[in-house]
């Protein structure tokens, strides 16, 4: 009988939150990287009140949360899969506790966070 693996558990995570990361990630940047810091978008459109408003209502909290915690998961894998690319051999559990443990940390931060934001 096969051993069985929990790589593909981590395999849909990282194609969950590349797909998340390509949509997403580039309008988030235009938007708040570019627009508003040029003044194109509407006057108080990223004002505190507004963005603190979105972040506590459950379907901003639950797209944030998504957003953070599958690109989170993205980067774990990658990196870890770079790691492993670029020759490093020696302490792959290691580094597989680290880069995934720092995606479970940040997912498990983000939670809490938008939790502590919810009405």
């Amino acid at each position: 009988m096969p051993k069985r693996s929990h790589e593909p558990i981590f395999w849909s995570l990282f194609g969950a939150g590349g797909m998340v990361a390509a949509l997403a990630l580039p309008a988030l940047v235009l938007i708040t990287g570019i627009a508003w810091p040029l003044g194109l978008t509407s006057e108080g459109a990223m004002s505190h009140a507004r963005m603190s408003g979105f972040a506590g209502s459950f379907i901003g909290g639950l797209v944030l949360f998504v957003l953070i915690s599958l690109t989170l998961w993205h980067a774990a894998h990658r990196i870890f899969h770079s790691l492993h690319d670029f020759g490093v051999q020696r302490g792959l559990g290691v580094w597989k506790v680290v880069c995934y443990g720092a995606a479970l940390g940040g997912t498990l931060w983000a939670a809490v966070v938008l939790a502590m934001l919810q009405r």
